[in-house]
């Protein structure tokens, strides 16, 4: 048995991302992070016009379905889930691009009052978390994006983040139900209060 079929089927076993660092210690560290590294390079390259594609994360590798299937497996539902209303994606989009932010700087950014349920489903989901509290009266929270929401969405840093003019992500990736509570669109956000896509972190 070689190293990339012990390192192939510890990642196709594996239900999160492996670290470099990690996979080393199937080899008891004798084997470098160089060596790891290309035998990964490999890994990708062979996998990559399959079902399955081997990629990098933020907090490391992991074998995952190829986006283009996505919409193919919706097809297996029953009943197709609702997607994110557009008032909770710009809110999520301005997390994303500005954090850390308060709930008062997204309601400022898109010019309406935020729903909370909106925030707390991101949260529960993973994909947003409480990173410290603002030196300001009533010390509001600052909120930021997690390692959660760059690998749901196949990225390794927030620089790898769409830029405005990019293709919008697989309707998939997106796709949850939204309590009552939060489905309904808040209002659009104002031309003049864009979200500054350029401003990534």
């Amino acid at each position: 048995m070689t190293p990339q079929h012990i390192i192939e089927a510890a990642l196709l076993s594996s239900r999160r991302p492996m670290p470099v660092r990690e996979i080393r210690r199937l080899f008891d560290d004798r084997l470098s992070a160089k060596s790891v590294k290309e035998h990964l390079a490999e890994l990708q390259a062979f996998w990559e016009d399959r079902g399955m594609r081997l990629v990098e994360l933020s907090d490391g590798w992991r074998f995952q379905t190829a986006s283009e299937l996505g919409p193919r497996f919706l097809r297996l539902d029953e009943e197709k889930p609702p997607r994110y209303s557009r008032a909770a994606m710009e809110t999520l989009a301005i997390i994303a691009y500005h954090q850390p932010v308060t709930r008062g700087d997204i309601e400022e950014l898109r010019g309406v009052t935020v729903n909370p349920a909106t925030l707390r489903l991101f949260e529960e989901r993973g994909w947003i978390e409480t990173v410290g509290y603002r030196e300001s009266p009533g010390r509001p929270a600052l909120l930021a994006t997690t390692r959660t929401f760059l690998n749901d969405l196949g990225l390794r840093s927030l620089a790898e983040l769409p830029g405005p003019d990019a293709e919008p992500l697989p309707d998939f990736l997106l796709s949850e139900a939204l309590p009552p509570s939060a489905a309904a669109d808040e209002g659009p956000m104002p031309l003049q209060k864009e979200i500054d896509f350029e401003k990534q972190q």
